[in-house]
């Protein structure tokens, strides 16, 4: 899917920024078609779950819709995105433990990768194709033997690409702690992968299965605007 154009200045992002407050309906429909990939797969990433990806990532967007008031500029807007977009996914996992929704997960579930997620190589030969599937569902098990702010500091560092400092900002805590939690969050995807590598899977499930194709892209905008959100 095409990817809308980011405001490329500060100042462009002022103005942006300026619309979406005035609630500019072509101005947040480009938001959307922006940054939804990107917060898609940061929710699949820390929820495991394509279901309750797609539905966190459409609150992110509403509530970015509802509150862009809240936003005091002191940080660029793709951060507070994330930032929101981390809360929202930090508060469905403490919701689905409380219910126990997350025992109850299906094994395809969380095998399903993100849609255009950097792990997510194209590669031509069909048992190439199937490995390089398998790898990226272990990935993707393995990042939930991690507690939620490991998970959150090695995605948004190792898979976003973000710099340490934007990490900090993003989770609000110190540089210290964020390099402390993705040294940790290393050190145990290290030990499961040194596992799986020898052939022992210690991620939820071991049983052979072959990966699903990953999912399409979701396209957030219209869901929204379906269902009345905005």
């Amino acid at each position: 899917m095409a990817m809308a154009q980011r405001p490329d200045t500060p100042e462009d992002e002022e103005r942006f920024v300026a619309a979406l407050r005035r609630r500019d309906e072509r101005a947040f429909n480009r938001f959307v078609l922006t940054h939804q990939d990107r917060v898609y797969n940061l929710c699949l990433r820390l929820l495991g779950s394509p279901e309750e990806a797609r539905d966190v990532a459409q609150e992110v967007f509403v509530t970015v819709f509802q509150k862009i008031d809240r936003y005091r500029g002191d940080a660029r807007l793709s951060t507070w995105l994330y930032r929101v977009a981390s809360n929202h996914a930090k508060n469905r996992i403490k919701y689905l433990a409380r219910r126990h929704d997350r025992a109850k997960d299906s094994f395809d579930d969380l095998l399903s990768p993100p849609s255009e997620g950097r792990l997510s190589a194209a590669i031509a030969r069909p048992d190439q194709a199937l490995e390089g599937r398998r790898a990226e569902a272990f990935i993707q098990r393995a990042l939930l033997l991690l507690d939620p702010d490991q998970r959150e500091a090695v995605v948004l560092r190792d898979i976003e690409g973000l710099s340490y400092e934007e990490v900090s900002d993003i989770v609000c805590a110190s540089l210290g702690t964020v390099k402390s939690r993705i040294h940790r969050g290393r050190a145990r995807l290290k030990e499961a992968l040194d596992a799986w590598v020898e052939g022992r899977d210690v991620t939820v499930d071991s049983r052979e299965a072959e990966p699903p194709e990953a999912p399409a892209p979701p396209h957030l905008l219209p869901r929204l605007l379906e269902e009345g959100a905005l």
